[in-house]
């Protein structure tokens, strides 16, 4: 036997699915050995807060400011208030290539990130965040630059020069809003010394909190196998396939983007972080219709392509 088998282990991952939403989740796995409730909850919560790919306003541009302390006719809020305000806007970046976006107001009242001029690459999943507030009709125009990134980038440590009028911004890439974990009581027959792990995941819509927290649990795993010799489990197992188990093991490697969806379900896709045909294909039709955005069409034109393979 070997020494993993001699430790209990969960069967599964259970989600409650009578309080979760686009945004927030709840997690529950037991029954784990004294200790590793622990152990996992407080290394799954750093990863989740830390490691995660999302997207960030790196730098802002207005019409008529050269520096970040130029006064703005006709704006209630100084530059410093809206910058502030900026790091509140949430984005969904599709796609690595960094982005400028238009913001466009003429009227007097709130400018707000539903002002933001989009298109299919990037969305907004705040557009009530209010970015500042013309006193009177007037023409404001603003440009930002959009990026993608993971944890926190201080603008003493993005590098990159800036033009004059660029005003640089911290960036908080992290979709994971906030973490939550409990260890409780977990018994297995006469054994009552067993941890129950309870995970909460809150986050601002651009990813799922399960599939968070299948990326959190994916970065520790990529992380340990250097300590098991650095050896990828895959290659062993290529060299017993038959040629057509591999023809079939490339085919699920593939990208999603190899299956020329619509750009709706492609966002559909990546709001669910679901980058390879692999991952597509293990996920349940009530499953994917639970994803932000995510539709029958886009279930149905998605197993039209799979069904073409």
């Amino acid at each position: 036997m070997t020494l993993a088998a001699s430790f209990p282990m969960p069967q599964a991952v259970v989600m409650d699915e009578s309080t979760a939403t686009a945004r927030y989740a709840k997690f529950t796995a037991a029954p784990f050995q004294s200790g590793f409730g622990q152990t996992l909850g407080n290394s799954l919560r750093r990863v989740l807060l830390s490691s995660m790919e999302g997207s960030a306003i790196s730098a802002l541009r207005i019409d008529g400011a050269s520096h970040e302390f130029a006064a703005l006719p006709n704006v209630v809020e100084d530059i410093t208030d809206i910058v502030l305000n900026l790091k509140n806007v949430r984005l969904s970046l599709h796609g690595d290539a960094e982005k400028t976006l238009e913001i466009r107001k003429d009227k007097a009242g709130k400018v707000t990130a539903g002002d933001i001029i989009t298109d299919g690459t990037v969305e907004v999943l705040n557009p009530e965040q209010v970015i500042c507030t013309l006193d009177k009709n007037m023409p404001f125009r603003a440009e930002i630059d959009v990026v993608k990134g993971k944890g926190y980038l201080p603008v003493e440590k993005a590098g990159a020069a800036r033009s004059i009028g660029t005003i640089p911004i911290d960036c908080l890439f992290s979709p994971v809003t906030r973490v939550n974990y409990h260890v409780g009581a977990a018994r297995v027959g006469e054994e009552t010394e067993m941890d129950s792990l309870e995970i909460e995941i809150w986050t601002d819509g651009s990813i799922s909190p399960e599939a968070a927290l299948e990326n959190a649990a994916q970065i520790l795993k990529d992380h340990l196998q250097v300590f098991l010799g650095g050896q990828p489990v895959e290659k062993d197992a290529r060299e017993l396939m038959s040629e057509e188990d591999l023809k079939v093991f490339k085919l699920l490697a593939q990208d999603v983007d190899t299956l020329d969806l619509s750009v709706r379900a492609m966002n559909c896709l990546n709001n669910a972080n679901i980058k390879l045909i692999g991952e597509l294909c293990t996920k349940s039709e009530s499953r994917m219709l639970k994803y932000r955005n995510f539709g029958k069409k886009s279930l149905d034109e998605i197993k039209e392509k799979i069904d073409k393979l």
